[in-house]
This record gives C-alpha cells, sequence and structure tokens, in this order.
C-alpha cells in the first residue's frame, strides 16, 4: 500500500477490483464507510460475483474473471479522450513526456522484440530517447508522437465501450458509470484509491493488471495523495513484513535484489543493479545508496569475517542460477531435483495449484519437513486417498509450531506499519516458535559444517549469530535491533535510520528498511500514543517504514511550488524553510523554489528518472498491459486474435496435455475465500464453531446455469476438467449472472479453496482444478480464471 487504512476516509471515490474488501478485509472497510458517510465518497465495486463489497456499492460492473485489462484500458482510453487527466501531474511527476525510442512498436498484440522460441522479449527498443548528455528527451505539452503520453493514447485507442463491454460481459452503462465516476478524481480537490487482493494478482499477466491500476491513478494524479494511492490489501496480517524481509526468492531484506551466477563479485554486483543508473540531474536515484544498505547488511550476517579486502564476504551470498518460485520449486520435485523441503507454515497440498501433480512431486522427495499447528494434507499427503503409504519413501518429519499469540515480535500491516506484539501465553505441548526452530537448526547445521565441513562451509560456520538469551532460546529484542543497525563494535549504539548506514563497513544492519524501527529511543515498533499528528497518520503509533513515513511519494501530493493539490487534505506542504505534515519522501525543497539551483530533486525517488513511470521497461511481457485471455478462456482475443494468451506467461514443459478447451469444458471457474475459514484450512477446520458455519465445499453458480443443468440448490456437483474432479455442494444464487461475451452467453461458477482431507470437516481441494502455469513477472500461479464443467453428481 503507498497509503494507510485510516487515510481511506479522505478518497471522494473507492475502486475496489479484485477484492470482497467487505468481508475479507473488514478494517479497510470501517474507513471506506466513514469515506462514504462524512466525504460523500462513492463506492464502486467492480467483480464477476456479486459480493457483501458489491451490496454496500454504488455501482456494481461485473464482470468475467480474467478481463481486468480490458475493463481498465476503457477507462484509460475514456480519461485521455474526455480530458479527464491531471495535466501538471502528468507532465512533472511522470514519464509521460518522456520520448520512447523511434524503433519501439506494438502490432498484433505483441511488443517489437519478442523471440517466439524463448517466449520471451529483447527489449532493445524499450528505452528513452537520450539527448547528447545522455538525458532523457522530454515534450511537457504531452504532443509529440514518441512521447509516452501519446503512444499511451494510441495503444488504448481500440478499447472502446462496445468492445470492452463485448470482451469483459459488463454493459455499457455499467461501464459508463464507473468510468465517469472514477475519473472524475482527476482533480485538485479530488482523489480516488483503487484496492486489489488476489482477484488481481493470480492470472498469467497479474502484474499488467496492478500496472492498469497504476497509470489510471498516474493519469489522475492520485500518488501520494491523501484518499489516493494504489493499495494492495494483504491475505494475512504479515504478508507485508514477511516480503519485506525477503521470503520471494528474487530479493534480500528490504528488496535488495538476489544475486545471480553473473554477479560475480559485490564490484559487479552494484554496477548491475544500483550504480549509474541515475537517468537526469533532477532525479533523486535512491537506490544509489544501495552499497550502504548492502555492505551493512553483510557485515551483519559475518561480521570481523566481513572486510573490503574480501568485498565483505559477498563471496559466500548464494549466487541464484534460476527461477525459484513455487510453481519452478514443485516442478523441480517432480522431477528429482530437489531433494528435500521444508514448509513452514505452508499446506500446498491444498493451497498450491493443480494440487494432484503437487502432492505427487512431494513424494519424489527424500525428505520433508512441516512446521505448523496442526496437522496438514502436506504432512501427512501419504495418507490421501488412492495411494498406498507403502509406495512413498518420502521421510516425513513434523515439528509442532506455535500461534501468533504465542510469540514475541513484530508484524507488519497492510498500510507498513509495524506492530510490536507481545506473548500471550505459551504454546501447547513440545510447541516452539519459528524463531526457536531457525535458530535450533541454524546452530546444528554449523556443528555438522565445523565436524565434517562441506562445500562453503565458511560460509555458514563463520556466520555472525548472536542472538541466544542464554537459555538456548534467541532474543527476539537483540533480533529486533539487529534488523535496525548499529555501530559496527558496540553493540549499543544503534543508528537512528538508514541514513546513517556506512558503505565501508562501520555499521552492521540486518534490514536497511527497517532502520529506524528500534534505534537508541528504543522500540517504536511499541509505541501507543494515540494523539493524531497529522491526518489520522498516528506517527507516534508503532512505526511505518520508510522512516516513520505514512504516504509514500508524498511530494507529489504538491503542486511545483510545494502548495497542496489540495490544501484541505494536505499530506504534506512547504512552510518556506521547511516541510511540515508527514515524513517527506525526501527533504527537497519544492521545483519552483530550487530548480534553478540544481537542487530540487523529482519526487518518485525510488525510480531512476525520479518520476513515475507510466511507461515501464523493467517488466517481462510489456512496457505498456495488454488484454490477453487466460491460458483457459471461453473465447478468442477480440481484440488481438492472432495471440490469444500472455506471450511471456510461464508453462510448464509437462503441462502441454492439461488444459482444456472451450469446446470441452464451457464454463468459466474461480476460486476465492470465506471469511469463516482461513488459507488452505488447517488453522480453521480444526475448530468445531468455524465448521458448523462451513462444514463442506460449495459451488456457486447461477440459477439460470442450475436450470440448464436440472441442479437444484443444496444437490452434490460434480465440477471436473483435464487436471481433475471435485465434488461440492451446490450453491444457487444471484450473485452469479450469465455475462452476454463477444456475441455468447457464458456461466462463471465460484469455489472457495479451503478444504482438504484432514481437519474436522474435510472435502475436496479447489485447487486440484487449477492449472500449473504463472504470471510473466512473478509466476505467481492462474487460480482466479481457468475452465471446466459442472453436473449433477
Amino acid at each position: 500500500m503507498t497509503n494507510h487504512w485510516i487515510d481511506l476516509r479522505y478518497s471522494d471515490a473507492v475502486m475496489i477490483i479484485g477484492s470482497n474488501a467487505a468481508e475479507n478485509h473488514p478494517i479497510s472497510f470501517k474507513w471506506i464507510t466513514e469515506a462514504i458517510e462524512q466525504n460523500g465518497a462513492k463506492l464502486i465495486s467492480v467483480d464477476p460475483r456479486f459480493t457483501r463489497t458489491s451490496a454496500r456499492a454504488h455501482i456494481y460492473a461485473p464482470i468475467r474473471t480474467g478481463t481486468d485489462i480490458a475493463f481498465m484500458g476503457g477507462l484509460i482510453k475514456y480519461i485521455i479522450e474526455n480530458n479527464k487527466q491531471h495535466t501538471k501531474y502528468l507532465a512533472n511527476y511522470t514519464n509521460a513526456a518522456f520520448l520512447i525510442d523511434p524503433g519501439f512498436a506494438f502490432n498484433d498484440g505483441i511488443f517489437s522484440g519478442y523471440n517466439e522460441s524463448s517466449r520471451s522479449y529483447d527489449k532493445g527498443t524499450w528505452k528513452y530517447h537520450l539527448d547528447e548528455n545522455g538525458e532523457p528527451k522530454k515534450d511537457k505539452t504531452l504532443e509529440d508522437p514518441h512521447c509516452v503520453f501519446q503512444l499511451l493514447k494510441t495503444h488504448y485507442t481500440p478499447y472502446d465501450l462496445e468492445t470492452v463491454s463485448s470482451i469483459t460481459g459488463c454493459p455499457i452503462d455499467r461501464l459508463l458509470a464507473v468510468y465517469e465516476t472514477y475519473a472524475a478524481t482527476g482533480q485538485d480537490n479530488k482523489a480516488g484509491t483503487i484496492m486489489y487482493a488476489m482477484g488481481t494478482t493470480q492470472h498469467t499477466y497479474g502484474t499488467q493488471n496492478i500496472r492498469t491500476y497504476v497509470i489510471t491513478q498516474l493519469l489522475l494524479g492520485n500518488i501520494g495523495r491523501a484518499g489516493g494511492g494504489i493499495n494492495a490489501l494483504r491475505g494475512e496480517s504479515n504478508v507485508q513484513g514477511s516480503t519485506d524481509m525477503c521470503l520471494l526468492f528474487h530479493i534480500l531484506p528490504g528488496y535488495l535484489k538476489s544475486p545471480t551466477d553473473e554477479d560475480t563479485d559485490l564490484e559487479t554486483y552494484m554496477k548491475h543493479y544500483y550504480e549509474g543508473k541515475r537517468l537526469g540531474s533532477t532525479s533523486l536515484a535512491w537506490w544509489e545508496n544501495a552499497r550502504k544498505y548492502m555492505v551493512s547488511m553483510l557485515r551483519e550476517w559475518w561480521g570481523d569475517e566481513a572486510t573490503a579486502d574480501n568485498g565483505f564476504c559477498y563471496s559466500w551470498l548464494p549466487k541464484r542460477a534460476g527461477n525459484y518460485s513455487h510453481i519452478s520449486l514443485f516442478e523441480d520435485m517432480s522431477k528429482g531435483i530437489i531433494k528435500g523441503t521444508f514448509l513452514f507454515g505452508q499446506n500446498p497440498a491444498v493451497g498450491g495449484p493443480n494440487t494432484l501433480f503437487e502432492r505427487d512431486a512431494l513424494s519424489k522427495l527424500d525428505w520433508m519437513v512441516a512446521v505448523d499447528l496442526w496437522e496438514t494434507e502436506t504432512s501427512v499427503f501419504w495418507k490421501r486417498d488412492g495411494v498406498n503409504p507403502a509406495d512413498i519413501q518420502t521421510e516425513v518429519f513434523r515439528l509442532p509450531a506455535r500461534a501468533s499469540v504465542e510469540k514475541e515480535g513484530s508484524i507488519s500491516n497492510s498500510g507498513r506499519w509495524v506492530q510490536w506484539r507481545y506473548k500471550g501465553g505459551d504454546g501447547p505441548g513440545e510447541s516452539m516458535d519459528d524463531l526457536w526452530i531457525i535458530h535450533a537448526l541454524q546452530r546444528e547445521v554449523r556443528r555438522l559444517y565445523k565436524k565434517a565441513g562441506g562445500q562453503h562451509a565458511e560460509a555458514l560456520t563463520k556466520l555472525h549469530w548472536d542472538y541466544d538469551d542464554g537459555h538456548g532460546h534467541p532474543d527476539v529484542h537483540l533480533v529486533a535491533k539487529a534488523i535496525n543497525g548499529y555501530a559496527w563494535g558496540n553493540r549499543n549504539k544503534q543508528v537512528l535510520n538508514f541514513t546513517k548506514l556506512s558503505a565501508t563497513g562501520e555499521t552492521a544492519c540486518g534490514n536497511w528498511l527497517y532502520s529506524g524501527a528500534y534505534n537508541e529511543n528504543g522500540n517504536n515498533m511499541a509505541r501507543r500514543d494515540k494523539k493524531d499528528t497529522h491526518m489520522g497518520m498516528f506517527h507516534n503509533w508503532s512505526w511505518c517504514w520508510p522512516v516513520n513515513r505514512r504516504i509514500i511519494y508524498n511530494r507529489a501530493s504538491v503542486n511545483t511550488d510545494g502548495t497542496p493539490w489540495d490544501p484541505t487534505k494536505p499530506v504534506i506542504s512547504w512552510n518556506g524553510e521547511k516541510w511540515v505534515g508527514d515524513v517527506p519522501d525526501g527533504g527537497m525543497p519544492p521545483m519552483h523554489e530550487a530548480e534553478e539551483a540544481g537542487k530540487f530533486a523529482l519526487p518518485f525517488i525510488m525510480k531512476n528518472e525520479g518520476v513515475a513511470n507510466v511507461f515501464a521497461a523493467g517488466l517481462a511481457d510489456g512496457p505498456f498491459p495488454v488484454h490477453y485471455e487466460p491460458m483457459e478462456s471461453p473465447v478468442g482475443n477480440l481484440l488481438h486474435p492472432k495471440q490469444p494468451t500472455n506471450p511471456a506467461a510461464y508453462i510448464y514443459p509437462g503441462a502441454s496435455g492439461e488444459f482444456g478447451t472451450a469446446a470441452e469444458f464451457p464454463i468459466v471457474c474461480s476460486t476465492y475465500r470465506v471469511s469463516e475459514h482461513w488459507q488452505a484450512g488447517a488453522m480453521t477446520r480444526s475448530l468445531p464453531w468455524l465448521n458448523e458455519l462451513f462444514p463442506e465445499l460449495f459451488v456457486e453458480l447461477s440459477e439460470e446455469l442450475a436450470a440448464d443443468k436440472g441442479i437444484k440448490n443444496g444437490d452434490l456437483v460434480k465440477i471436473w476438467n483435464k487436471r481433475g474432479t471435485v465434488v461440492a455442494k451446490a450453491c444457487v444464487t444471484k450473485r452469479f449472472k450469465p455475462l452476454k461475451v463477444n456475441g455468447k452467453i457464458v456461466h462463471q461458477v465460484g469455489l472457495p479453496w479451503h478444504w482438504g482431507y484432514c481437519g474436522l470437516c474435510s472435502g475436496d481441494s479447489a485447487n486440484i482444478l487449477t492449472p500449473h502455469v504463472g504470471d510473466a513477472n512473478t509466476r505467481i500461479p492462474e487460480f482466479k480464471s481457468f475452465l471446466v464443467d459442472v453436473a449433477k453428481a
């Protein structure tokens, strides 16, 4: 989230797309309700299913799942065509004015540079047209045919109302109502927010779905402002924190790049990703400071062993030789490449795509460790129906874990507020918390390497690991202080924040982004001052990364003289000497005051250009989003018939036989959650009172489809495709309606995905039906749009 939960109350229009926030993110909805009741905000719900969010919305727009880009592309066209864009914001704070290389092109659904055999792009033409000084050429009138704005306008010209309606199934009058309402926020005194969740991301073009939201918000000048922003609703209480701490394979703590085999030494790594990337004299290019963060992290990891002479032990960092995302890992398990795995609080036998494939992949392992609160389907994958346990040679270890209330530490909410939680009580039996498990594992692995040696043994045996509390448990406060950063050689001297980190080894810091969370002022994450400091920001309640800033890119909330676009809702403002309000995103004075002296820096400080990217050359599948169909679709691509699906999406090489056609499987299916159960169900299907509320898998289907199939409410229904079959109770409902898509009637059904074969209530996993394909950039699975057929069981 660029903003934070309370800030939603300042919105004039709220678009919730790919999310049922009223049910699954109720805290967010508290502030949306306040925006409606006190600010007159309009709520828009865009969803294939009429949800509890839709029931509270002023406008409900039904769409076929997987067609967000067409829907949003129509909005982008509407904004430009009707001159609703915030032109001053666009010209000054985005790359809309930048000229693009004349060789850049887009034809028949494909950008220039595509290699069909590798399913990838050579991005040689996806670049700025530079002047003799190496700076991007610009046209702030936004009229040059090679400028980003004009290329964007041309790109979305085909997304007219009739075409978008034919693709999405959304009636034209609803499209117009959404477009008119949301486009009205592109004014100085208005702001709109877009909120999304997994309904957006879990597609083969999920990243590009989000990009359409970003482009829309930049066109309207909604980033950095109160009530604005791009706000991702996380599905767990600490998803944000775990991502910040490098849960994902391609990053190190604080979103530093994970080195690959090509990054042979520290200098090569720094030049590859960070240094010398600044574009233009008015760009702060904050990532140019990455050497301070990387060296301080290496110093924390290897202590005195990390010196300037050995590149601060950079050579001991593991180098990534491929893609280690979820889908790739299970494919390698299936091939016998991966021999063992640890699964902490993860249940892929229910939650992974094409779960029959993933359950079988687990049986190819030599060993597996499952760390969880209860027995899960994954921890007993060898007990499932149709399997003889004697045929499975995987050695399985189950470690009992503790719940969040049984351990002390921090969580980071969706708004980046890092809040300290105290231990409520000990866990049952021999259960232990994750930190103790990792600590014990690390100590034992290090002991074995010291005793027997092995490849790269020094990287483990010489780790700086001094968090023990003297009783065999790591001290969580020592860990938090190490993450914050301190002066090397003086553990008691905490650094104030990441601006005090050193590139030459004088400081150690586990995660630069969290520097300031536990400094010499104490544990700032534990602060609970209820006094509002400014516009609902409560700067002394907990701590927020980065540097306690509550709204990211907040210097875009003011015009070029430092005056807020909307003085009634000032995020920050320039008082003639300094910024007041929120912690500014870089402390430089406003443009009009400093540009002649060369001291001004543009507000998007993490971007090399200093401005936000309408044109984004770094993505795998194009600098502008394109409407493609899901891998399984009931119709062809109306906009690009020659390229029906994302040409750069990840398709498992062994998956060629797992896709069905519309002739075989004519019904669109999507998965979703209910608030009564949690994720893969291990935590909730063991609780009798929650099982009473939702005791079994059900399928939602429209009254019209039910009539066609002879299905009544409560009947057992079979849902199947090439990957498998599930049986569910029929929930015949008005929440789904048939849609007219490209001249034909398309039916959609929905399946919650919480059930499996363990717990007090059991049932089929909806993910038996989902394919092993992924987004071109992240490889997140395409859970939200695939084909099935339905019949009375």
